[in-house]
């Protein structure tokens, strides 16, 4: 059932209007193969490099503090360097996308993520350590896009949630392998290059990406779009499309491309798409004022801030990440069977509440294991609800002709928040303290009044039928 935004269903079923429309008519949605499998999990590698380039930092904040001798504004800078690249990344590839193609674009941001990795490593000054970390950004703004809209083209309707959630499962996978990463080098007592191995290890997975990328196909969608259609049809086939069905699902594909009345460098802040990019902008937003990137950047910090130890401040992000890693593997077992909305609202409660503890706990002076359980409960809320499903969503609600720049639309406004909460943070938790935690909590309880009257369902409704049922021809 798709919700509009008055609460009323839309019939998705085999039997409704929309029936047989995309995926859903030529593809075989009752399995799913291997070439669309390794297509998905190696594009994802884009999102486990962008969890680590995000979450790696977060060990290096004291050692780059005290060697740059940072004032909290310049430290909350530059760990928001990165972020400065999202921006400009997220928005601007997504013509490159269009003009060379999704997998094309896989293979300059794997280069990008070993230069960033390698330029950290060996950075000499500040300046030179931020101008890698924008170039990173570059890459992690860029991989927010392009690996989801990638899978989101590749896969059968019925497993295009799990399939896209993948890059989610990555991220997170990402997150952890950063924290367990800058646990054991923090270990093996480095002294003043400890921070320089901390970065440089991106640089492995950066080259594994970038060589398993030759092993991908071509998104198909952006093959009918070019006019590529023999060569779209088959990467369809290849992809488990019905050979009985598949002109259907090409035509298909080319209506809702519209060529003929519709030119691809259309206009798209127009009237017909306000839906999707109000939904666009709206989940983006809320996922940033949870206060997420707050705990993934400054983790060791806000525990330090409770009472840990120095080690265990280095410890307990890697209990963090296996939670986060944990929950988000639930999320994707159940994403296409009880639906995207559904998480966001345990999601969205659960932020509520392990928000506002954490809140009362830092009011109170109560710091240790209490503060622990409460974030923990916290990243869990969030690998189950937004964590698992804004990628997902955002590459499902814009048609096929403008989804790389809704795409971007919607990273660019996820991180334009991220950067906002990232430099804010050391600032506001010097001089607000409890008060911070209770600002996301409030954020939070607006989440909840979105989802509840505003976001619709498009569990199991094929990408041409989800434009429709949206109202855009």
């Amino acid at each position: 059932m798709l919700v509009n935004e008055q609460g009323q269903g839309l019939d998705a079923s085999p039997t409704g209007a929309g029936a047989g429309a995309g995926a859903g008519a030529g593809q075989d949605d009752s399995k799913i193969n291997s070439v669309v499998i390794c297509a998905a999990i190696v594009a994802a590698l884009g999102g486990l490099l962008f969890g680590f380039d995000t979450a790696v930092i977060s060990g290096a904040t004291d050692w780059l503090q005290s060697i740059y001798h940072l004032s909290p504004a310049m430290k909350g800078f530059t760990v928001s360097s990165a972020l400065i690249g999202t921006l400009i990344g997220s928005i601007a590839v997504g013509k490159p996308a269009d003009k060379y193609g999704r997998r094309e674009i896989l293979f300059v941001l794997a280069i990008l993520y070993f230069v960033t990795a390698v330029g950290c490593a060996m950075a000499n000054n500040l300046w030179v350590f931020v101008a890698f970390r924008f170039l990173g950004g570059l890459a992690v703004g860029g991989a927010s896009v392009v690996s989801p809209m990638y899978i989101a083209e590749i896969a059968p309707a019925k497993f295009r949630g799990r399939l896209v959630s993948v890059t989610q499962f990555n991220i997170v996978l990402g997150i952890l392998l950063a924290y367990l990463s800058n646990y054991i080098i923090s270990s093996m007592n480095l002294g003043d290059v400890q921070y320089r191995w901390m970065f440089g290890v991106q640089a492995a997975p950066a080259v594994a990406f970038f060589a398993l990328l030759f092993t991908t196909p071509q998104s198909p969608r952006w093959l009918i779009a070019k006019g590529r259609a023999s060569e779209g049809r088959e990467v369809l086939l290849r992809c488990g499309a019905s050979a009985r069905n598949i002109d259907t699902l090409v035509g298909e594909i080319q209506q809702s491309l519209d060529t003929e009345h519709h030119a691809t460098d259309e206009p798209f802040f127009t009237r017909k798409y306000a839906k999707p990019i109000m939904l666009a902008v709206a989940i983006a937003m809320f996922n940033q004022l949870s206060g997420i990137n707050a705990l993934m950047y400054y983790a060791s910090e806000i525990f330090t801030m409770a009472g840990a130890s120095k080690e265990s401040a280095f410890l307990q992000p890697v209990i963090v990440g296996i939670v986060n890693l944990a929950f988000t593997m639930a999320a994707m077992t159940v994403i296409d069977k009880i639906g995207r909305r559904k998480l966001m609202l345990v999601g969205s409660i659960g932020y509520i509440i392990s928000l506002s503890v954490t809140a009362y706990l830092f009011y109170t002076h109560t710091g240790g294991p209490l503060v622990l359980a409460s974030l923990l409960v916290f990243i869990a809320s969030h690998a189950f609800g937004q964590g698992a499903v804004i990628w997902v969503f955002i590459s499902e609600i814009f048609p096929n002709r403008v989804r790389s720049q809704g795409q971007a639309l919607g990273s660019f406004t996820h991180w334009v928040m991220a950067a906002a909460i990232s430099w804010t943070f050391p600032i506001i938790a010097a001089y607000a303290g409890w008060m911070t935690f209770a600002f996301y909590a409030l954020c939070s309880v607006g989440q909840l009044v979105w989802v509840l009257t505003r976001m619709p369902e498009t569990k199991g409704v094929s990408l041409e039928n989800i434009q429709k049922q949206l109202g855009i021809e």
